[in-house]
């Protein structure tokens, strides 16, 4: 496979998209007991349960029609795994590999590695030390606008490289993140705006500086706000699949309401086990390499 990766940002018609099976990231013997608290999950996810669920989200994003390629099973990657979108992120010409914030991820990308290049898929470069660089951190506004978020998993010479890597033709934008809930928590720019048309983005703006709010705007990009009850139940981590119509995570009824409002049509799935347990909605289960206009 060659050619261009990113047609339309985040949010042009999903035709190929790179998933890790729960069965393959957390079926190994044990591992669910020996890592969730490590991980920081909330709880202890079930693994038959997150199975059913996993099943019905891959049936929602092949349904699509885009083309879904699953991660196999490695010794090397854990629980976190099933979050195939922060060990890679994609550029015109190819994938970068990342270097991840989160020490216990530090495997990931050199098994997506052995993926992609099985796949006939071009990885055109890695981050290396001491930069760090994760995938959720990384968003396209469109085919030449990238914008990266700097905190606990992002640092500036994580992002200094990818912009060498990226070259001249592409803008990168960096956006300051906020402390929070500090190193420790899942806390991702696309934690907090979830883009799913050219001039529409889901955003949870208590959390936004307000200079990147100010961008969006100036861009011509309408908001809908995720209310601060729909935050943690991860109503600002929405996929889009093409533009104006996304899959979310259940229970999320406020940002659904206003999604469709906005003339958007919306998918839901229940994501108890493999998404809220965890900490990753669709756009964290998912990383996407190829979308059409």
């Amino acid at each position: 496979m060659s050619g261009s990766f990113v047609t339309d940002g985040e949010f042009g018609r999903l035709t190929r998209v790179v998933v890790k099976p729960v069965a393959d990231a957390w079926s190994a013997p044990g591992a669910i007991t020996r890592e969730w608290r490590e991980l920081n999950f909330t709880h202890e996810p079930e693994l038959k349960r997150a199975m059913t669920e996993y099943a019905r989200f891959i049936e929602m994003l092949s349904s699509t029609g885009a083309e879904v390629l699953s991660l196999p099973q490695s010794s090397d990657t854990g629980l976190d795994s099933i979050y195939a979108r922060d060990a890679s992120v994609v550029t015109p010409a190819g994938i970068v590999l990342c270097r991840m914030g989160k020490p216990q991820r530090e495997r990931e990308p050199a098994a997506q590695r052995v993926a992609f290049e099985s796949w006939g898929i071009p990885v055109v470069g890695a981050i290396e030390a001491p930069g760090q660089l994760e995938g959720g951190d990384v968003l396209w506004l469109d085919e030449r606008t990238v914008v990266v978020g700097q905190g606990y998993r992002t640092n500036a010479a994580g992002i200094r490289q990818f912009r060498d890597l990226l070259g001249a033709a592409v803008e990168l934008i960096v956006v300051p993140l906020p402390h929070w809930r500090g190193p420790s928590d899942v806390f991702h720019l696309m934690s907090i705006i979830s883009p799913v048309d050219r001039d529409l983005a889901v955003v949870y703006s208590p959390l936004m500086p307000v200079p990147f709010r100010e961008l969006l705007a100036a861009r011509g990009i309408s908001l809908v706000e995720v209310p601060d009850a729909e935050f943690d139940s991860m109503g600002a981590n929405v996929l889009a699949v093409s533009p104006r119509m996304c899959l979310m995570v259940e229970g999320n009824p406020v940002t659904f309401k206003r999604l469709e409002a906005a003339g958007a049509s919306v998918l839901t799935y229940d994501g108890r086990e493999i998404s809220l347990k965890g900490g990753g909605g669709p756009t964290c289960l998912t990383r996407p390499i190829g979308r059409d206009r």
